[in-house]
């Protein structure tokens, strides 16, 4: 029997739901939350490299609680951090109150059509987040359209292919690049959107997931052409 074919809007409402009912114990997990002054440590200063010494308009894509976002925010950047779910903003909104972290600004919006102007970020940074996408090239090109020539991008990701996530199952061959892929694919895909200066730099420190990877971990980085 087949499974029945899916449009677009079903699969990303079913991907939102999916995170929607895991934003109360997202933060649980040691490699979603913060959850030792070492780790926080190790990320800011990944962050404050990525980012650069001057405060820039920064764009967090599929923010969640709020790991990145808050985090750039206390290094002084001005951050915009939108994610489909809104019971992840909530607890981002009510982290950076009690942080008065008042940099930070959260948006229910769609990773894959923003709404925001042409031009208009320094820096975009994601987490975790390409694999959740039904047209992940297509994003892409959209990320680079909010970035003002020259701005950067930093994707977080990995390879972490194989058993879990049972309950996406249904929604697998609508995603393609569930589950991660390597960074040299991810830097391939990367430039086929049209971002420039592509490396990309392993994270396989235990430190920063609160355990030592048995997969792949990396940020990608790239550019916005400058002309």
């Amino acid at each position: 029997m087949h499974e029945p074919v899916l449009d677009v809007a079903a699969v990303k409402d079913a991907v939102r739901r999916h995170w929607a009912t895991r934003a109360a114990t997202f933060d649980d997990a040691p490699n979603h939350g913060l959850h030792t002054p070492a780790q926080a440590d190790a990320w800011q200063v990944r962050l404050r490299r990525w980012a650069g010494p001057n405060p820039v308009d920064t764009l967090d894509i599929g923010c969640g609680t709020g790991f990145l976002a808050l985090q750039l925010a206390s290094l002084g950047h001005r951050v915009h951090g939108i994610d489909a779910a809104q019971e992840m903003l909530v607890l981002a909104r009510a982290k950076a109150t009690r942080a008065g972290l008042f940099g930070a600004t959260f948006q229910q919006a769609d990773a894959e059509s923003l709404p925001y102007e042409a031009g208009i970020f320094d820096l975009v940074v994601e987490r975790h987040v390409l694999w959740t996408l039904t047209e992940p090239v297509a994003a892409l090109t959209e990320w680079r359209r909010v970035m003002r020539p020259g701005g950067r991008l930093v994707l977080i990701e990995g390879d972490w292919r194989g058993p879990g996530h049972a309950d996406y199952a249904p929604l697998r061959e609508h995603l393609p690049l569930f589950g991660g892929r390597p960074a040299a694919n991810l830097a391939n895909i990367l430039m086929e959107a049209g971002f420039v200066e592509v490396e990309s730099e392993p994270l396989m420190g235990a430190v920063l997931w609160g355990a030592e990877p048995d997969r792949e971990r990396y940020a990608l980085l790239g550019r916005a052409p400058k002309g």
